[in-house]
């Protein structure tokens, strides 16, 4: 590995991708230790080390690498250009104008983007009015009035377009996907307070974490490299005057194609009725009672919703009769399987297969820290920053920038990491 960091920095090229990106992740961890304007911080760490320190709240957080507990310019973190782009990746599906545009290639991609970033700017002002309104009403931000309001909207909505044209930045200029190295590096920076948490927590929390963790790794890198391969058969076309040569390849389907988008979903969908309750103090109780983050309607609801919902963002990204449609456009076939909608039915029901192992192991990933909290005396701090869904994301960015820097290094010539 030692020597294929060294051809790596040998590379021009390559090492001005690697410094651009670290730089660019730097101002990144700078921004979200900046408070905003008129910001009471004692106030709001004592609102996250009280009723405010759990559930949702908590996961959110983790998310924006604890920006949200300073308040500070990044404290929305990128969600909100996450969530956009789930927004538009489900309505390409029902919208029959943006389902076009993703067919037109590099010209619609570039209008569905746009349309993202407008989303984006959007769900950024509305979230941020809303933080600004729940922590002033449970007296986290005293002396807030109308027009502090603004200035604290204004600004949050700005960083998170900072924080836009940054992941944007990496992708283009940098190593990796931008966007998934912000969610990385926020992760990261909540690891040292899982990692206090652990050293200071029980005897069975400090002798049992690592075996866990351990584990947990290698499951996500086993499931996250799992693939199923299609062969696919090519035969020759005659183009002009001349004949394409056939070919044999593959179609690699995932197992877990649907990645961590379902746990996004997932804990979106329950958070709902936390954040109905903040503002119904009537409703506290019984919210308390059965959306309790450690208790069992909350867990099993959970699983059943990322199930449900790795089978329908699966669905969204893949779809078979397209695929099958290109296949016969390309001259190509599987093996056994007539063209056509046989081989629509076969792919989806081979995805099907696939999928269910998936979503059951993403369920499993994101309800074991809750369980270990619950009932093996692990702290939340460590289960929720360095738990399934932290690990989950990590180990699936980390993949991913390796996999870019391999092609790097594979198109000078140098022997590469990843075999």
């Amino acid at each position: 590995m030692l020597s294929w960091l060294t051809n790596a920095w040998r590379v021009p090229e390559l090492r001005r991708r690697v410094l651009f990106t670290a730089a660019m992740l730097a101002v990144y961890r700078f921004g979200s230790w900046i408070p905003a304007p008129g910001i009471d911080q004692a106030a709001i760490q004592n609102y996250f080390n009280g009723a405010g320190g759990g559930g949702v709240l908590n996961l959110l957080n983790l998310f924006s690498g604890s920006a949200l507990s300073r308040f500070s310019l990044f404290a929305l973190g990128i969600m909100p250009y996450v969530t956009a782009s789930i927004i538009l990746q489900l309505l390409t599906v029902v919208v029959p104008t943006l389902e076009r545009l993703q067919k037109e290639g590099e010209a619609g991609y570039a209008k569905i983007t746009q349309y993202t970033r407008y989303l984006t700017i959007a769900l950024a002002a509305a979230q941020s009015l809303g933080y600004a309104f729940l922590f002033k009403r449970q007296g986290a931000l005293p002396n807030v009035n109308a027009g502090k309001m603004v200035i604290i909207v204004l600004t949050l909505t700005c960083g998170t377009a900072v924080l836009m044209w940054i992941g944007e930045q990496i992708t283009k200029r940098g190593v990796g996907n931008g966007i998934s190295l912000l969610i990385f590096a926020s992760i990261l920076a909540y690891a040292p307070t899982g990692i206090s948490a652990w050293i200071n927590g029980s005897t069975t929390e400090r002798l049992f974490f690592p075996l866990v963790a351990l584990a947990v790794v290698v499951a996500v890198v086993f499931v996250q490299e799992g693939q199923r391969r299609i062969p696919v058969q090519y035969a020759r076309r005659q183009l002009g005057n001349r004949q394409t040569t056939g070919g044999s390849t593959y179609m690699p389907l995932r197992v877990n194609m649907a990645g961590v988008i379902p746990v996004i979903f997932a804990a979106a969908i329950l958070a709902l009725p936390s954040t109905v309750a903040s503002f119904v103090p009537a409703w506290n109780n019984w919210v308390t009672v059965n959306f309790n983050f450690t208790s069992w309607p909350y867990l099993l609801t959970e699983a059943i919703l990322i199930v449900v919902f790795t089978y329908f963002y699966t669905s969204v990204q893949f779809n078979p009769v397209d695929q099958a449609d290109n296949l016969r456009k390309y001259n190509g076939y599987i093996p056994g399987i007539r063209p056509g909608p046989p081989t629509a039915a076969y792919l989806d029901r081979v995805l099907q297969r696939l999928t269910l192992p998936g979503s059951l192991f993403l369920a499993v990933v994101a309800v074991a820290p809750s369980i270990f909290i619950a009932y093996f005396g692990f702290s939340q701090a460590t289960s929720r920053a360095l738990g399934g869904t932290s690990v989950l994301i990590v180990v699936g960015v980390a993949l991913d920038t390796m996999r870019q820097m391999e092609s790097q290094m594979m198109m000078r010539h140098y022997e590469g990491f990843l075999r």
